[in-house]
């Protein structure tokens, strides 16, 4: 996708879930979310903290300069159980505040610096316009963390297609048993490897089976599933 059609889906998808966190009642903030051990409070905060990341990230490209220490894992978790217990509205307003705050990092990205190489958090680099992809996805999947009625279901199609066309290259690279996916619904079908199933079903269902946010129950396969890896992959070494 170009970085300003990117850029208006994070844009899509922020204010969906922001309609979302603005209605959510203080014990609802508190209520169990789909992630095991979080409430949706938790989810409010990591997405809030990942976009301070990503306006982190994006700093560092337009600049060539670190804006200051980098919060590493453990800073990440002390802020996520500080913050998870506020009231919802207070959570609400921290989400808004950081998504605009990335969006309007993003905009105001000079276009000579969108493909600078920049590191994430565990390591791997990839060039600074990818960091509105990762925004997007953690807003689509996290959104159906929330447990508010938000389902893959509604996942646009756009997201789906580039999320699984990611996805099969990354499992191909490390020889994960799967022949081939085909997204019935999308009209279109991604080879893996050499082996194992060719896995069928609408796109949204196949993507949340590989994301770990839906049963392969309504998918068909003409063979055993394999137990998949962790979720998002890393995407194939020396794709940019």
């Amino acid at each position: 996708m170009e970085f300003d059609e990117l850029f208006r889906e994070v844009l899509a998808s922020a204010a969906c879930l922001g309609a979302d966190a603005d209605s959510l009642t203080d014990r609802q903030a508190r209520e169990p979310s789909r992630l095991p051990g979080w409430s949706r409070g938790h989810v409010l905060t990591h997405l809030a903290r990942s976009a301070d990341a990503y306006r982190w990230t994006l700093a560092l490209a337009r600049t060539g300069t670190a804006p200051g220490p980098r919060a590493d894992a453990a800073e990440l978790e002390r802020q996520l159980g500080e913050g998870a217990g506020r009231s919802a509205a207070a959570l609400a307003a921290d989400l808004r505040g950081s998504l605009d705050g990335l969006l309007r990092d993003a905009a105001e990205l000079p276009v000579e610096r969108r493909t600078v190489l920049v590191p994430a958090l565990a390591g791997w680099r990839h060039p600074a316009w990818y960091l509105l992809w990762r925004a997007w996805r953690e807003l689509e999947v996290h959104h159906v963390d929330l447990n508010t009625g938000h389902d893959s279901a509604r996942w646009p199609d756009g997201f789906v297609r580039t999320a699984l066309a990611e996805t099969a290259a990354a499992l191909a690279a490390r020889g994960v048993p799967v022949a081939r996916v085909e997204a019935e619904d999308l009209g279109q079908d991604w080879a893996v490897s050499g082996s194992g199933p060719v896995v069928s079903g609408p796109g949204h269902e196949l993507l949340a089976w590989f994301a770990g946010r839906g049963p392969a129950a309504g998918l068909r396969a003409d063979g055993p599933l394999p137990l998949l890896p962790g979720w998002p992959l890393p995407p194939v070494p020396g794709w940019s």
